[in-house]
């Protein structure tokens, strides 16, 4: 069957809306055959100079951003015994570089989470794969001076 394409929008760092989002995706498809997990959030900067609510939410559009989704997306995919899941993550997911600190630890995160995911969704043929992709070129918003954002890619 073919659908007409519907544009959702999303900030994956709203986790809070995530599930509602899920919800209004699988009231109009009624599955989700693949999801890719694509959203990002990076920033560069020592880590004594990046602030814990910056730290947060890396973490959260990088991390709890992707699984909030799939947690909502999954027991579609089990009770149907089929679906695909793709996280597209970075090398920094497994290793470390200066200066990234927030963005390498979230990406670690997001890799142990769907390495064991991918080891308890074999049972009901879900596919869970991740791809770690070396550096790729981000859109950059400008600094503006005194602004913490300035060294955020999105």
């Amino acid at each position: 069957q073919t659908y007409a394409p519907k544009l959702i929008l999303l900030d994956i760092t709203d986790i809070s809306c995530i599930r509602d989002v899920a919800k209004e995706i699988l009231n109009c498809y009624g599955c989700v055959d693949v999801l890719i997990n694509n959203a990002s959030m990076k920033v560069k900067g020592a880590v004594q100079s990046i602030s814990l609510e910056l730290d947060k939410k890396i973490m959260d559009a990088n991390y709890f951003g992707p699984i909030t989704l799939t947690k909502a997306i999954l027991p579609n995919m089990i009770s149907r015994r089929t679906g695909q899941i793709v996280l597209i993550n970075s090398i920094q997911g497994k290793i470390g570089i200066p200066f990234r600190a927030a963005y390498a630890a979230s990406k670690h995160a997001a890799v142990g989470f769907f390495d064991c995911l991918r080891a308890e969704m074999e049972e009901f043929d879900i596919s869970v794969s991740t791809v770690n992709p070396t550096f790729i070129c981000s859109y950059h918003r400008q600094p503006a001076p005194g602004n913490w954002e300035a060294s955020i890619w999105k």
